[in-house]
Order: structure tokens, then C-alpha cells, then sequence
């Protein structure tokens, strides 16, 4: 699966926060890891939980 996103990038789509326990709108930015796996990160409307999403390889 070829990632469609480039690190520094913006993601805008659904996240899943782990304290509110439900999938969430959110914009975040694109970022990669150690291990090359590109992460979208960013905060939860609601309660300002960092989120992330991974996107997949780069």
C-alpha cells in the first residue's frame, strides 16, 4: 500500500481518541517516524487529546 501523503503535509480525516473512546474529525499534520511510517498527528476537538493515525509507509 503506497502512501498518497508527503511528510509535512496536512491530514484532515478521522482519528480515533483513546479517551473520548470515539472516532473523531480532527486536522493534523503529516510527520514520519524512526522507522520511515508516515503519522498524522493532532488534537482532539473535544477534550485536546494528542491523536494520531497511522497513514502507512512512505
Amino acid at each position: 500500500m503506497a502512501a498518497k501523503y508527503q511528510a509535512g503535509e496536512t491530514y484532515k480525516g478521522e482519528f480515533y481518541c483513546v479517551k473520548c473512546k470515539e472516532k473523531r474529525e480532527a486536522e493534523g499534520t503529516v510527520v514520519a517516524n524512526d522507522k520511515g511510517t508516515l503519522m498524522a498527528k493532532g488534537k482532539c476537538p473535544v477534550c485536546g487529546t494528542n491523536l494520531n493515525r497511522i497513514l502507512g509507509k512512505a
